[in-house]
C-alpha cells in the first residue's frame, strides 16, 4: 500500500471528531490494504513505530522538515519501503551515525509527497495525536473483515495486540478468531479501571463489591508453566530477567500452571512504607547489575487476581470466584489487602470502606480500587466494574511557553510548558502537558498566549509568564530533565485562571514540601 493513502486517511481522521466517520474511513482503508500491510497501517495511524526508538531527534528532523526537502510530485513510496528505511535507521550506530541517519531520512523525505512528508515528520517526532487509536482501528478492522466487533475485541485482548489479529481476520475472516485463546505464556492486555470521586459513590454504582488497596508500583502479569516463569508489564514487555524476586515467588506457588495479575512494589527497610514509583521504575528498568540492584532495593510482588490455573481460563468467572482461587494459591501476605462490602445498603459497611481508604493512604499507598464481586475480568478494557478512588493534588502554575498543535489541534497552541515561582521572583519549569484541554479551552488559550508571545521559532512560542493554570497531578517525581530536580506525574489542565496574577501562583518550594508529604512521595 502507498504511504500516500495512509497519509490521506490520517488527515481525514484528524479532521473529524465523529467516531462513526473515523471507523468508516479506517474500514475502507483496511479493505483496500493487503492483510500483511495491516500491522503497519495500524501502527502508523496510531503514531507508533514497530522499531520503537530509532535515534532520530529534532536536530536531524529540522534539516528535512517540510519545505526543507522538495517533495516528490507523484506518490510512489510504499509503507513497506518506509518500514525498511526505519529498520535501517534503528540499526545505525557508531562513528558517523548522525551523518548516516541524516542521509537516510533525507532520502526518505525526498521520495515522499508533501502530504506524506507531513505524516513522516509527525511519526518520527512522535506527534501523531489524532484519535485513530486501537479502539477505533479495531472497529474499522471488524467492519472491513465482516466479523463481530465483540468477538474481534476478545481475540485482541487474549492475543495482547491488534496487529496480528487484524492481519489474520483480514486474510481469513471470522474463522481466524478461533486460534486466539487465553494461553499461559502469552501475555494478555490487563483490565483497567475508571475513576470515581469517592468510595461511597463507587459502592453505590457497583453494589456488592470489594475495596482493595491501590498500590503505586509497576503492574505485572506473571505466567508460569512448570519451571518456566515469565513476567510482563502493563505494556506486555518481558522483564523476567530484571526481577528475580518475582520469579522466586512464582516458583514457590504449589501449582505450576497459572497466570497472576498484580503489582511489584518496594518497601523502605526502616519504615516499612512503600518507596516512590520512580525508584521502583529505575530498579526494574535497569538492564545491568540486576544482582546489585536486587541487594540495594529488593522488590515485593503483591497480587490481586488470577486469570488461569492448571490450564483453565478464569477470566469469564466472577471476581469473587477468582479470588477464592487466588487465596488457595497464595498466602495473605502476597495478596493485596481488601475489604468486602457484601451489603452496600448497610451504612456501617460503607463507613468501614471509607475508613479502609483512610488507612490505605496512611500506610503510604495511593488510594483504593473498588471492584464488583460478580465482575468478569475484561482484559484490555477500562471496565465500569472496576473504579479507582484516590486523592487528586492540584497546583497553580504559570505558562512559560507553548508548542503548536498537530492533527486536530493544527493551528492551535497546545502543549503547555509549566513553571512554578522561585524565591527570587523568577520561574522554574516543572513539566509539560496538553491533557485536559477542551476545544474551547484550546481556542481561548491560543488567542491569549498569542497576545503574550515574546519569541516564536515556528514550533515553540515563548510567552510572558502571566497566564496561571490550575493543574491536577498524581504526585511528584525527581527528574534531571528539569532545573528544579522534580516534575509532575500525569499532569492535566483543570482550568485557566486569568483572574489570578502570576505572583499568587504556587512556589516550587511549596510544591516540593507537599510532595515529601505525599504517599510514596519524594525521598
Amino acid at each position: 500500500m502507498l504511504l500516500a493513502r495512509v497519509a490521506e486517511v490520517s488527515r481525514e481522521v484528524s479532521e473529524t471528531s465523529a467516531r462513526s466517520r473515523k471507523i468508516g474511513l479506517l474500514a475502507e482503508l483496511f479493505a483496500e490494504a493487503e492483510p500483511e500491510d495491516s500491522p503497519l497501517v495500524i501502527a502508523y495511524l496510531s503514531g507508533r513505530l514497530p522499531q520503537g526508538r530509532i535515534g532520530i531527534g529534532w536536530s536531524v528532523l529540522k534539516e528535512v522538515a517540510p519545505p526543507a526537502v522538495s517533495p516528490a510530485e507523484q506518490p510512489g513510496l510504499t509503507i513497506r519501503r518506509v518500514d525498511e528505511v526505519l529498520t535501517e535507521l534503528a540499526a545505525v550506530s557508531g562513528t558517523g551515525a548522525r551523518a548516516e541517519r541524516t542521509r537516510l531520512v533525507h532520502a526518505l523525505f525526498a521520495a515522499a509527497t508533501d502530504e506524506e512528508q507531513r505524516l513522516l515528520l509527525r511519526l518520527l517526532s512522535g506527534e501523531v495525536r489524532q484519535g485513530a487509536l486501537d479502539a477505533v482501528a479495531l472497529e474499522g478492522v471488524a467492519r472491513a473483515a465482516t466479523v463481530p466487533a465483540v468477538e474481534l475485541r476478545r481475540a485482541v485482548m487474549l492475543e495482547g495486540s491488534l496487529p496480528p489479529v487484524a492481519q489474520a481476520v483480514l486474510a481469513e475472516g471470522a474463522a481466524a478468531l478461533d486460534r486466539f485463546t487465553l494461553r499461559v505464556g502469552n501475555p494478555v492486555q490487563p483490565m483497567l479501571a475508571h475513576t470515581s470521586a469517592s468510595v461511597t459513590e463507587a459502592i453505590a454504582a457497583l453494589g456488592p463489591c470489594v475495596v482493595e488497596e491501590k498500590l503505586d508500583g509497576i503492574r505485572i502479569q506473571v505466567h508460569r508453566r512448570g519451571d518456566d516463569v515469565r513476567v510482563h508489564t502493563r505494556s506486555l514487555d518481558d522483564i523476567t530477567d530484571r526481577i528475580p524476586e518475582v520469579v522466586a515467588t512464582a516458583r514457590a506457588v504449589p501449582d505450576d500452571v497459572f497466570i497472576l495479575d498484580g503489582e511489584v512494589i518496594a518497601l523502605d527497610p526502616d519504615t516499612g512504607r512503600p518507596v516512590s514509583f520512580q525508584s521502583i521504575a529505575a530498579r526494574v528498568g535497569s538492564r545491568t547489575d540486576v544482582a546489585g540492584a536486587h541487594a540495594g532495593l529488593p522488590l515485593t510482588p503483591v497480587f490481586f487476581d488470577v486469570l488461569a490455573v492448571e490450564g483453565e481460563g478464569l477470566i469469564d468467572r466472577p471476581g469473587r470466584d477468582r479470588h477464592e482461587v487466588l487465596a488457595r494459591l497464595l498466602p495473605e501476605t502476597q495478596r493485596v489487602r481488601r475489604f468486602v462490602v457484601s451489603d452496600p445498603a448497610d451504612p456501617a459497611q460503607v463507613e468501614e470502606a471509607e475508613r479502609f481508604l483512610t488507612d490505605t493512604l496512611a500506610r503510604g499507598h495511593e488510594g483504593v480500587l473498588v471492584k464488583a464481586l460478580d465482575a468478569p475480568y475484561v482484559a484490555g478494557r477500562r471496565g465500569r466494574t472496576w473504579l479507582k478512588v484516590k486523592p487528586v493534588h492540584t497546583v497553580d502554575l504559570v505558562v512559560l511557553a507553548v508548542e503548536r498543535g498537530h492533527g486536530r489541534r493544527a493551528g492551535l497552541l497546545s502543549n503547555l510548558h509549566l513553571g512554578a515561582r522561585t524565591a527570587d521572583g523568577g520561574f522554574v519549569m516543572l513539566g509539560k502537558t496538553f491533557k485536559g484541554l477542551t476545544d474551547r479551552m484550546l481556542r481561548w488559550q491560543t488567542e491569549r498566549l498569542g497576545e503574550l508571545a515574546v519569541e516564536d521559532d515556528g514550533f515553540t512560542m515563548r510567552v510572558r509568564p502571566e497566564l496561571v493554570v490550575e493543574i491536577a497531578y498524581d504526585g511528584l517525581q525527581t527528574s534531571t530533565r528539569y532545573p528544579a530536580g522534580v516534575t509532575l506525574r500525569f499532569a492535566r489542565v483543570l482550568r485557566h485562571r486569568p483572574d489570578k496574577p502570576a505572583s499568587e501562583s504556587d512556589t516550587v518550594e511549596e510544591i516540593i514540601d507537599r510532595g515529601r508529604g505525599e504517599p510514596a512521595g519524594l525521598a
